[in-house]
């Protein structure tokens, strides 16, 4: 009975020992580490909201520096984002979100689709060319997360 107590004891101290140790190294690599997260835009209706999703997740890590994201549109969402016809909010969110390092995808199919060069969107966007969603698979298999709000 005494064995077992002191069995017991030793087993019981070794598995505290290593959950310390595994949360403290948990710890150290999430803060080394930038979480890395795409949103997935395609809905027209839908642009002002992820708009401000993004926004409202660069606040909430508490800037830019601590985040990597970026923003994949496709289909009718991307005429929101031709420079002739984008709105003045979009426009300025969009610079802000470039500046800030946020990857601005354009699918180069919906582009060909709209007859819009990047020339014509708004600065800061880079061109999918072998589709949306296969960049958002790209991203996702670079351990990014997707949202698509």
């Amino acid at each position: 009975m005494n064995r077992r107590n002191i069995l017991w004891s030793a087993v019981s101290a070794l598995g505290a020992a290593l959950s310390t140790s595994s949360a403290k190294a948990a710890t150290e690599a999430g803060t080394g580490n930038k979480l890395k997260v795409v949103y997935h835009l395609n809905d027209a209706e839908k642009v002002n909201f992820v708009l401000g999703n993004i926004q409202n997740h660069i606040d909430g890590v508490g800037g830019p520096e601590h985040v990597t994201l970026a923003l994949v549109i496709h289909g009718p969402a991307l005429k929101a984002f031709h420079a002739a016809q984008a709105n003045p909010d979009v426009s300025k969110r969009v610079g802000a979100f470039s500046k800030d390092g946020v990857e601005l995808a354009a699918c180069g199919n919906t582009m060909k689709a709209q007859n819009v060069t990047l020339k014509e969107l708004l600065p800061g966007f880079v061109s999918a060319e072998n589709g949306g969603v296969v960049r958002l698979a790209e991203l996702q298999s670079q351990g990014y997360l997707y949202l698509r709000p």
